[in-house]
């Protein structure tokens, strides 16, 4: 039986040595012995250290990891000198090894003595791998989001520091859900399958959520109501009171007006089921997100602290942040404030300015003397925070070329609550452009992107123009928003500057395919196409099809339609949008053919049958237009002119009193000023845009009176139509979301027409009214011409007055006048190139009129609601709405009653 001795055992040894025997030894200077009588009983008992080379080193206990790499850690090879006792090789091995994590035990042995040389085993104990894992006491999707999170990887070795994170985790995890008091307790169990392997199981207690009761402030002036909605992420839960009854007497309800009556005088009693069930005392309890979270409390009081120093309160610390529980386990918040002297602006002083003067710097800057002190909107103002919408003094040095223009605002003197400043101006020299770069454009040419830029080399660098270009870039449609990237390169030493343009091309194709059968009707389907960067000099190069000939941002679109028999449509559209190659001047020509048929039905069968001498109305037209850019008033107006031919053939198709047999011919010719400044295609956030059109017949009529009395008196229609259209998008807020530039976007839009006649003894036009109402799609009356306007919450409606319940009409009259008003508030869920989402809610005003004399814009069908969209580069546009019209009133009538569900595909409609 072979003798080992422990390490930990050689104190314990040295010690027994004191009295036992002793051997004679002669030492020499370095404590190495002449004569020696030493084995493994005593080798630690020695009165003087000695050397001992290490003859054999091996390991014991390893299973998964390799014995040379333990050696390496170990430090430990054959030849190494040991000291005996005294030295402290065997120690630091043994910290080496335990500094893995990799085991539970870390031991050293001495096996064997010869002479001078000895054989050490290293025995380690290996700590065991995790198997597997499971979440217990909280529910299967709240694990799933675990998982990831814990940090717990099925083969690792276990730690102390793996237990320690993965409950740290989970702790940080339900805190941001408002759970503070979370409890994890971890169970390990042997894998009987698996070889020094666990199964662990964290049993999680998530307690009670944690909701913010009450958030109070001391030592502040500022009213604490201000300061509670800097705290975006930190609410408190609200309560809102209605009709709060003095005692349980009668007495209290002539003191309080009741919430059944308030909702009567608004004009919501239609949607609820009985007076009784608001009468006499309701309290309407509005509970706002209040759970607390650490990290967005912490972000808070940094707002707190900002919004004191856009008050001039630039001293304003938070002395003390009390937290404390109620009775009912929820928290409340206390937090004392020092607001410090409140401060103001004084003297502002310039220097080194030489381009421009005193006078117009401190105009653009606009702060008096005496205004509060802020310094955010310094800074804002001098352009140290750009913004594209300019008016700071940086953007004034900018446009003009000085891109190395800075200023530094410098107090000079603080006395009492003001405090002076000298701003120091660095103009710098005007820097020109030199190089201008693009890249990133797998399939749009350079030319097609270099004709969108105001940002051309040898000019002088203007940050306007900068802004300019990447919002015509974005707005062609062919590249995502978010990665359209002008990389501004200064070259100081030459006074000039290099623009390298990064883009990402995204797919601007869209595809429109379904297919079905019908009984009595047989194949109906429709295949639309749209190519939005096509490339028709390259159609007939077989190279440039791949899969189609794309880059030269012309846009063709084809679409076929067919019902079976009773309905089929051809369109054909293309555009070049830079006619001639030098100047935006947009060309069009568009054709289509549509036929619409009326079926018998067959009572017997129970489905239509159709024939060749059924009725029928047929829409045949061509259309050609010229755009053209303009540089007066701004660069941002166009104008474009269209002359367009439509024929309308009927046949037993009585759509309107008068005429259903023979065919009508519509020339007209069309103008339409626009001006577009919004800075994104799909989801504009800022911006607006206008419209004002005119569409003419010749006044047949005036030309030859006697087509007053003509029997086919819509052989030529002739009639004159006026649009106008105006969207306004305003950014809401400050950008934020996992994109760091989400925000709510309003939107608010007025739109109007009108259609007159030239020769009041004729009647109106039938041909190319307004049909107000639905969701804006199309049917067999858009054959006509008519411009079909949307109206959430309601159904297609023929007369103007409210109080007439639509649901109760089946119009077929459509009006000559209308009005609508809508505002919407958006916020993006996703700008993602692929699938651009955003949900909104809106509320909308709308009304239609037959004459001037029974026209008021004031006199609208209103209705609120909600909604989402969803861009797909193939498809288009997806959405849905849900409208509820508000004046779609019957007695006792529900909420469902009064609302409707709208659906739109591949355009956002009027």
């Amino acid at each position: 039986m072979r003798k080992v001795y422990k390490l930990f055992l050689a104190v314990i040894a040295a010690l027994c040595s004191i009295n036992g025997a002793s051997a004679q030894v002669t030492t020499d200077s370095l404590g190495q012995s002449a004569s020696i009588d030493v084995n493994l009983e005593n080798i630690y008992s020695q009165k003087s250290p000695r050397r001992y080379k290490v003859a054999n080193v091996s390991i014991a206990g390893n299973k998964f990891f390799d014995q040379a790499l333990l050696l390496s850690i170990a430090n430990i090879n054959v030849g190494d000198e040991i000291v005996i006792p005294g030295g402290d090789q065997f120690a630091r091995a043994i910290n080496n090894l335990w500094k893995q994590n990799y085991f539970s035990n870390v031991e050293i042995y001495l096996t064997k003595l010869e002479g001078t040389n000895i054989h050490v085993e290293i025995s380690v104990t290996e700590r065991p791998r995790l198997s597997s894992f499971i979440f217990k006491g909280i529910p299967k999707s709240q694990a799933e989001d675990l998982t990831p999170k814990v940090g717990l990887v099925k083969g690792r070795i276990i730690t102390e520091n793996m237990r320690r994170s993965a409950k740290e985790a989970i702790e940080k995890y339900y805190a941001d859900k408002g759970f503070r008091s979370v409890k994890t307790e971890i169970q390990e169990t042997k894998d009987p399958k698996t070889e020094n392997a666990l199964t662990m199981t964290l049993v999680i207690d998530k307690g009670t959520k944690v909701k913010i009761n009450d958030i109070s402030f001391a030592g502040n002036t500022v009213p604490e109501s201000r300061l509670k909605k800097q705290m975006k992420g930190t609410k408190e839960k609200t309560r809102i009171t209605l009709n709060p009854p003095a005692d349980n007497n009668a007495a209290a309800d002539s003191n309080h007006t009741t919430f059944g009556n308030y909702l009567r005088d608004i004009g919501f009693l239609s949607f609820t089921k009985t007076k009784e069930a608001l009468d006499p005392y309701i309290r309407l309890k509005l509970l706002t997100s209040a759970k607390f979270n650490l990290k967005k409390y912490e972000e808070d009081k940094e707002k707190i602290l900002g919004y004191y120093n856009s008050l001039g309160y630039r001293d304003a610390v938070i002395v003390k942040d009390t937290q404390y529980y109620n009775a009912k386990g929820d928290l409340n918040i206390d937090l004392a404030v020092n607001e410090g002297h409140k401060y103001y602006f004084g003297n502002i002083v310039w220097r080194g300015n030489t381009k421009y003067s005193d006078s117009v710097l401190a105009t653009i800057l606009a702060i008096q003397k005496g205004d509060v002190y802020n310094v955010e909107t310094l800074n804002k103002k001098l352009g140290k925070e750009a913004s594209p919408e300019g008016g700071d003094i940086s953007g004034l040095y900018m446009d003009d070329g000085y891109l190395f223009f800075r200023t530094e605002a410098v107090e000079t003197a603080v006395y009492n609550d003001t405090i002076d400043h000298e701003i120091r101006v660095i103009e710098g020299p005007q820097a020109t452009i030199k190089n201008v770069r693009i890249a990133g454009n797998d399939k749009t040419k350079e030319y097609v992107i270099r004709r969108e830029l105001r940002t051309i080399p040898g000019e002088k660098f203007s940050r306007t123009d900068l802004i300019r270009s990447q919002r015509e870039i974005v707005n062609l449609g062919f590249f995502n928003q978010e990665k359209v990237t002008p990389n501004v390169n200064p070259n100081p030493d030459d006074g000039t500057v290099d623009i390298n343009w990064g883009v990402e091309e995204k797919s601007s194709d869209q595809l429109e395919l379904s297919a079905g059968w019908g009984g009595g009707i047989g194949l109906t389907g429709t295949l639309g196409v749209s190519f939005n960067n096509f490339s028709i000099r390259n159609i007939w190069k077989k190279s440039a099809w791949d899969p189609l000939p794309t880059g030269d941002g012309q846009k063709l679109s084809l679409r076929v339609q067919s019902n079976g028999k009773a309905f089929r449509s051809y369109n054909f559209s293309f555009t070049e949008p830079w006619l001639g190659g030098k100047k935006r001047n947009s060309f069009t020509v568009s054709l289509y053919d549509t036929k619409y048929r009326n079926g018998l039905y067959d009572y017997s069968r129970g489905l239509y049958q159709y024939s060749n001498d059924d009725s029928y109305i047929q829409t045949s037209g061509v259309g050609v237009s010229l755009g053209k850019q303009l540089k007066w008033p701004d660069d941002f107006f166009s104008l474009v002119t269209s002359l367009n031919y439509t024929r309308y053939k009927l046949k037993d198709y009585a759509i309107f009193q008068g005429f259903s047999n023979g065919v009508s011919n519509n020339f007209n010719l069309k103008v339409a000023l626009q001006r577009s400044s919004v800075n994104q295609p799909i989801f504009p956030s800022a911006g607006s845009s206008f419209l004002v059109s005119g569409q003419f017949t010749p006044p047949y009529s005036l030309i030859d009176p006697n087509r007053v009395n003509n029997k086919n008196p819509y052989q030529l229609v002739e009639y004159h139509k006026w649009r106008f259209n105006g969207e306004w998008y305003v950014p809401m807020g400050k950008p934020g979301g996992a994109e760091h530039n989400k925000q709510f976007v309003l939107k608010t839009a007025v739109k109007y027409g009108y259609i007159g006649r030239y020769n009041s003894s004729l009647e109106v036009s039938p041909f190319e009214r307004f049909q107000v109402g639905d969701a804006g799609l199309s049917n067999n009356f858009a054959l006509l011409g008519y411009d079909i306007i949307a109206h959430r919450g309601y159904p297609v409606y023929e007369t103007s007055n409210p109080k007439i319940n639509p649901d109760q009409q089946n119009a077929s009259k459509f009006f000559t006048i209308f009005n609508k008003y809508t505002m919407e508030l958006r916020y993006p869920l996703s700008l993602n190139p692929s699938s651009t989402i955003f949900a909104l809610g809106f509320f909308e005003a709308a009304n239609g009129w037959y004459s001037m004399k029974e026209y008021n814009p004031f006199k609208l069908r209103r209705s609120v609601g909600l909604g989402m969209r969803f861009y797909l580069p193939m498809f288009g546009l997806l959405g849905f709405d849900y409208g509820i019209g508000l004046d779609r009133y019957t007695p006792n009538a529900r909420l469902k009653d009064a609302a409707r569900f709208t659906f739109m595909l591949g355009f956002e409609p009027e």
